[in-house]
């Protein structure tokens, strides 16, 4: 089976099991996206979703989060990984924004200008804040893109690069959610049955099966 029919199978199978796809912060506007995606980084989503209410209840725009103190927002968001750096990020990039109209850019580029923004952050907001088609790889489908033999799994931009190619651009912001819900309900990254799964059973080469296999073998040893 080649990479394009194993994308094409995978496809079916996700959209059969997740034709709705609702994304999984919670946010009003591109601004508080924005602001939750960037919390996100090394934070189970769970976890900002329970911090970006007080935090959006105390300012929920650019011009009124620049205004609140940065020791302030740290308290706020201070149960996430790495709140003292997120909380200067946010309070510099509310800064930022606040100066320019108050409005979220729109281009990878103004994005990724902003403080605490990476290409994954900017490429979230990008698909998920204005539909326009991206490609978000985060830890969950740069696995499961090697997992599943669909790229050879180097590095994330890699991996994005070989997605691309495989899937219709038009699939690209909704197939990114479909590929982390799979994986958060069928496909984790320790003691996972391959042979279960319903697509690591037939997408999994066999060498990346022995090496699941021997990865689980030593964990549990």
């Amino acid at each position: 089976m080649t990479r394009a029919e194993k994308a094409e199978k995978i496809q079916k199978i996700l959209d059969e099991l997740y034709p709705e796809t609702p994304i999984p912060l919670e946010h009003v506007d591109p601004y508080t996206l924005l602001i939750a995606v960037l919390l996100s980084a090394q934070t189970t989503d769970k976890k900002v979703n329970q911090v970006t209410p007080a935090l959006f209840a105390r300012a929920s725009t650019p011009e009124a989060m620049a205004k609140v103190p940065v020791e302030e927002i740290h308290r706020l968001i201070r149960e996430v990984g790495l709140a003292k750096q997120k909380a200067q990020n946010i309070r510099k990039l509310s800064e930022i924004l606040a100066a320019h109209g108050g409005k979220v850019p729109r281009t990878f580029e103004e994005l990724e200008a902003l403080p605490g923004v990476g290409h994954k952050t900017a490429s979230v907001v990008i698909a998920q804040a204005f539909g326009i088609p991206a490609f978000p790889v985060d830890t969950h489908i740069h696995r499961l893109a090697a997992r599943w033999g669909l790229s050879d799994g180097k590095n994330v931009a890699k991996t994005e690069a070989d997605l691309k190619r495989l899937f219709p651009r038009e699939s690209w912001n909704k197939l990114h959610l479909q590929i982390i819900y799979f994986g958060r309900e069928h496909c984790p990254a320790r003691h996972h049955d391959l042979e279960k799964c319903p697509i690591c059973s037939w997408a999994a080469t066999q060498k990346r099966k022995a090496e699941e296999r021997e990865m689980n073998r030593r964990k549990k040893g």
